[in-house]
């Protein structure tokens, strides 16, 4: 790996202004977004280990999701810069471990601060490289800090117990300490929150840690990491890296060094890194795909219940782990909430996330825009009608449409395979039992949600619901206080909350004896 530094690892932007990319046949001229970043030294382009800012000698660009325009480009690292990675992990590992829990709060809330002092860049870099609207991006970052100040303040409250004993002569006691190395694997929908909802209970824990950021989002982690050193964070303590994903990941799960492995990405992935993980018997954190059922029961406030859907379902053009796949509606009310919620989908603004007012960024890949596209073309093969949307946008590019389809049946592929898309199937169910019955056909588990008033309803489904997440009356259940993570195929593993600590934890028991002597 280099040691060559450049401008102090800072990349400054100094570009002039262009032609964006030809949306629509109408070619603008505008400012890049980038380039009003207040503190432009947070966009680097290089990755953070041991404390230095390194670059290698192969790299890969990063775009601009609304207009394919390059952004910058980051270290194609592999094996061999993976390891090293892990080692300054290591060797940062006793002195961090050996800090009070008061010490590294302090060094938490400092990184808090700072994130919550530079959130618009931070914001900024994220619309750019993921395509989320501004607004969303601007969520994401408070989103991010919380948890970091969250796990600030629990690095405080690592308790443990004194257990009576039979025998006089000695004492019980049982610690927790943190598990050692740590090895963060993030995704690109997410690239700030999911990254500090690792990094946060790992530090508070006295664990030290390798991140991974997706490829098409490495910027935002990178600005991160600036922001740990700049909070004081000792060298090796926080480390980002960014590459070659199988090389990278496959020295991660595999390497003896790392003792924990966190990962919230797809299914299949996460299976293989589990049995990468199991030769070494790593503690492991799965945070996998999902399907989530929205149910609108008979009794249901309507017209909450739309307005719960369009932010369950249409938040990062759909694009996330716990949008909602499955629309499940008592027939009573199908033709009602059909109506309303089509006519508020219509309504959302497709465009870049820069724009003003824009509800609908772009997806993430023409992959994404493919697999979009060939769920609806099973729905409509197999009898469903298209009454919003269902095309790649005028706007060209990335872009797609808002889409709303009725007529829908399990025997589609949106009831067992996670969408990612901006595509809301509405199926009609007759009573409850049939209902939660659809909901479970999964063997996914992570997010659901319901609608209804009925207070006995309200027990008996979220109780009968197998998922590890169930939203009541509201279709925003995220919360830092809260325990995030699934069932089934979901996975395992809780993030955020006073749960989110476990994980990175490891408990000892001691015996003293000798105590009458």
């Amino acid at each position: 790996m280099s040691n060559q530094l450049q401008n102090g690892g800072k990349s400054i932007a100094c570009r002039t202004n262009r032609p964006l990319n030809n949306m629509g046949g109408k070619k603008t001229f505008a400012m890049n977004p980038i380039e009003t970043l207040k503190r432009p030294d947070l966009l680097r382009e290089q990755c953070f280990v041991g404390g230095r800012w390194v670059k290698g000698d192969k790299a890969v660009d990063v775009e601009d999701k609304a207009t394919g325009e390059r952004i910058g480009s980051v270290p194609f690292f592999g094996t061999e810069e993976t390891k090293q990675a892990i080692d300054q992990a290591h060797q940062a590992l006793p002195a961090w471990k050996a800090k009070t829990p008061v010490q590294r709060s302090a060094l938490l809330r400092k990184w808090f601060d700072l994130m919550t002092a530079n959130a618009g860049d931070l914001a900024k870099l994220t619309t750019a490289e993921s395509g989320k609207p501004l607004k969303e991006a601007e969520g994401e970052a408070a989103y991010a800090a919380a948890y970091i100040e969250w796990f600030a303040e629990e690095a405080k409250r690592i308790y443990g117990d004194v257990i009576p004993n039979a025998n006089p002569d000695q004492r019980i006691v049982v610690i927790k300490q943190g598990v050692g190395v740590c090895a963060a694997i993030t995704p690109w929908n997410f690239p700030l929150a999911m990254i500090t909802r690792k990094a946060g209970p790992a530090l508070a824990a006295g664990c030290t840690i390798v991140i991974k950021p997706a490829t098409e989002t490495p910027l935002s982690a990178l600005a991160l990491a600036a922001l740990a050193e700049e909070a004081g964070f000792p060298p090796g303590t926080v480390n980002v890296l960014t590459g070659d994903e199988v090389a990278i990941g496959k020295e991660l799960t595999g390497n003896p060094g790392v003792r924990k492995v966190s990962f919230t990405g797809s299914t299949p992935v996460g299976k293989l890194i589990v049995k990468q993980s199991a030769d070494t018997l790593k503690k492991v954190t799965m945070e996998l795909g999902g399907n989530a059922p929205f149910i609108v029961f008979a009794d249901a406030d309507v017209d909450k219940a739309v307005q719960g859907a369009i932010a369950a379902k249409y938040r990062n053009a759909g694009q996330t782990c716990i949008c909602t796949n499955r629309f499940l509606i008592h027939s009573q009310l199908f033709d009602e909430f059909t109506d309303k919620f089509s006519k508020q989908v219509a309504r959302l603004k497709v465009g870049s996330g820069f724009e003003p007012g824009v509800d609908i960024g772009p997806l993430i890949s023409q992959e994404a825009v493919d697999k979009t596209r060939s769920f609806i073309a099973d729905a409509t093969e197999k009898g469903a009608e298209v009454t919003v949307g269902g095309r790649p946008h005028s706007l060209g590019h990335l872009f797609f449409e808002p889409t709303v389809i009725t007529k829908a049946t399990p025997k589609m592929r949106f009831f067992q395979e996670e969408i990612f898309g901006p595509v809301s199937p509405l199926y009609s169910f007759e009573d409850d039992s049939e209902a939660v019955e659809l909901a479970n056909s999964t063997p996914y588990g992570l997010a659901s949600y319901f609608y209804g008033r009925d207070i006995g309803r309200i027990w008996r489904v979220a109780e009968a619901l197998d998922f590890g997440l169930v939203g009541v009356n509201t279709g925003l259940i995220s919360n830092v206080m809260a325990p995030f993570g699934g069932m089934k195929e979901s996975g395992y593993g809780r993030e955020g909350s006073k749960y989110g600590l476990d994980d990175y934890m490891t408990i000892k028991y001691i015996c003293l004896a000798g105590i009458e002597s």
